[in-house]
């Protein structure tokens, strides 16, 4: 991880943009069933979309939905960070995409079920405002999937 103090003067500007207050207490919800019935899915700020789906851009607040049957060694990363080091990635997605033991929790009765459809953001470039709109049509789809918990990774 490369330290502030190291980065050119935008771009660590840029990153001190991102550190915006606390919020308030985090919100808790006690979950209204058991782990072994809940129905989960998969969000991650990988930038992660199959080789056919748009390429995110730099500053780019839309998503890409990733089918939950489809094989997760066929996506590609586009995400855009130069201080983002891929080679994990590249030798297996569940770095940033855990599909494969979300499966495997499923089949082991650990977890209900995974959703239909998971979801990839961009994580670089834009402040947490920006990205509004489409965590409420992202979250309307979950909704309509019947999910009850996201399990996040955050790149």
């Amino acid at each position: 991880m490369v330290r502030l103090s190291d980065l050119p003067s935008y771009e660590q500007e840029h990153l001190l943009a991102k550190n915006s207050a606390t919020r308030g207490p985090a919100p808790w919800v006690a979950p209204a069933k058991p782990l072994a019935e809940l129905r989960i899915a998969l969000i991650t700020t990988a930038g992660l979309h199959f080789r056919d789906n748009p390429a995110f851009d730099f500053a780019d607040a839309s998503f890409r939905p990733i089918a939950g049957d489809e094989d997760a060694d066929n996506l590609i990363m586009t995400h855009s960070s130069v201080n983002f080091d891929r080679s994990g990635f590249a030798e297996d997605v569940n770095l940033v995409f855990p599909i494969d033991r979300f499966r495997e929790l499923a089949a082991a009765n650990q977890i209900g079920s995974l959703a239909s459809v998971h979801y990839s953001f961009m994580g670089a470039g834009l402040l947490p405002e920006a990205y509004k709109q489409t965590a409420v049509q992202v979250a309307g789809l979950l909704k309509q999937d019947q999910v009850d918990a996201v399990f996040l990774t955050p790149v």
